[in-house]
């Protein structure tokens, strides 16, 4: 690298240290924002060299890229950004933190895909899905397909791993050359209804869809989920065995199958090393606290909130709403998630929020208690499992509780 690059690589990697040593979080935004302030091309320096792949979609892409990256390790040393850090900042922080290795797996904010593209030139892009999430300062579903539409066409040499059952996703990987096409379900439809190419309403049936008005339609998918494995290409059945919770996770370890493959890992080596994650910053860990079995899961807009009642178990739960930057800033969201499955349960709620989200359990039916912190709630129930559905601040406000659980 040039001289100016290895100086910023050193002081970001600095500065990262020691933000971690003074408790100020695990450095993985203010080193990289320092490195690329000394030196505005060191992503592009740091990815020079390596074979990279990039995940992006709304949800899940943290968990499939701790998935992709256990299972690349078959083949070495993988650099990657762990936390979720997902712009620039973060990759930068991420590749000096992790010195010389021959591949990196990087989580990639939807926004920032084609920026990313452009500096670290990757191997492989994954494409999970899109749906709405945080409207009052990101861009509608549709804009962003096209956003990731443009990006892919003017870099034909990317090979595209990408989800044939959302049709926002299918109009954005269409025009690339190198397409594989994984099939994970799609149970949030509600941002999928009209096709992005024609306007025309998409139909569908028995996981099948396609557009009224023009040739878009579902591709048919190189890898399946089936039951409790993985369909490979050459018709192969993996049994997928996880330390996570819910098929949505099943569809993730798919995506993570189908990418490495496209490294010449074979799904029978990587499968053991998909095995071994058991929790990704937080999300998913159980904690024992005063007789408590405490599991953390996050769930930051409509579709994940979904995914995430699938997940929790039929126990005494803990919802927290919080409305911070990071967040966004409008709750309305929340009339979008349907709370039904929660009436069968103690339900508790808090966070910053939690009196919006107690008009929408009123509306929804659910029977609830307000406590005003984590102690509390831990108090108000039972010995026994506690599952805690959270929303990105909150989340981490009750990892901090927990003294920052991984």
């Amino acid at each position: 690298m040039p001289l100016r690059a290895k100086v910023a690589t050193s002081v970001s990697k600095t500065a990262a240290a020691l933000s971690r040593a003074a408790g100020r979080g695990d450095g993985s935004v203010i080193g990289g924002w320092i490195g690329l302030k000394i030196d505005p091309e060191l992503l592009t320096h740091l990815a020079a060299g390596r074979s990279i792949a990039l995940v992006s979609g709304t949800n899940g892409k943290t968990t499939t890229t701790r998935l992709t990256a256990a299972a690349m390790e078959v083949l070495g040393p993988v650099a990657t950004n762990s936390f979720g850090a997902n712009m620039p900042t973060g990759h930068t922080s991420a590749l000096a933190k992790a010195g010389a290795t021959p591949f990196a797996v990087l989580e990639v904010d939807e926004h920032y895909l084609a920026r990313v593209i452009e500096e670290t030139h990757p191997r492989v892009v994954a494409l999970l899905n899109l749906s709405r999430d945080q409207l009052d300062r990101a861009k509608e579903v549709a804009m962003m397909a096209q956003m990731w539409k443009t990006a892919l066409a003017a870099h034909q040499d990317v090979k595209v791993v990408a989800n044939a059952d959302d049709p926002m996703v299918v109009w954005a990987a269409g025009g690339s050359p190198y397409v594989v096409w994984f099939s994970a379900g799609q149970r949030w439809l509600d941002d999928s209804f009209v096709c992005p190419q024609s306007g025309h309403p998409i139909e569908r049936h028995q996981g099948d869809w396609w557009c009224t008005g023009c040739p878009l339609r579902r591709p048919r998918a190189h890898w399946q989920v089936e039951e409790e494995g993985v369909v490979d290409p050459r018709g192969d059945w993996h049994l997928v065995k996880l330390q996570l919770p819910g098929t949505v996770n099943i569809g993730n370890a798919a995506t993570a199958l189908a990418v490495v493959a496209e490294f010449g890992v074979h799904p029978l080596k990587a499968l053991p090393y998909l095995a071994t994650v058991t929790s990704i910053a937080g999300r998913y860990a159980q904690v024992d606290r005063d007789g408590r079995n405490i599991r953390l899961l996050l769930a930051k807009n409509p579709a994940s909130w979904l995914e995430a009642f699938d997940m929790a178990e039929i126990a005494p739960t803990l919802l927290s709403i919080n409305a911070r930057d990071p967040d966004g800033l409008d709750t309305s969201w929340l009339y979008d998630v349907d709370f039904s499955p929660l009436r069968n349960r103690p339900v508790l709620i808090t966070g910053d929020r939690a009196y919006d989200l107690a008009v929408r359990l009123e509306v929804n039916g659910v029977p609830f208690r307000h406590v005003t912190s984590f102690d509390e709630a831990l108090q108000a129930v039972p010995p026994g499992r506690l599952e805690v559905i959270a929303n990105y601040t909150a989340f981490q406000d009750i990892r901090a509780e927990l003294d920052r659980v991984n």
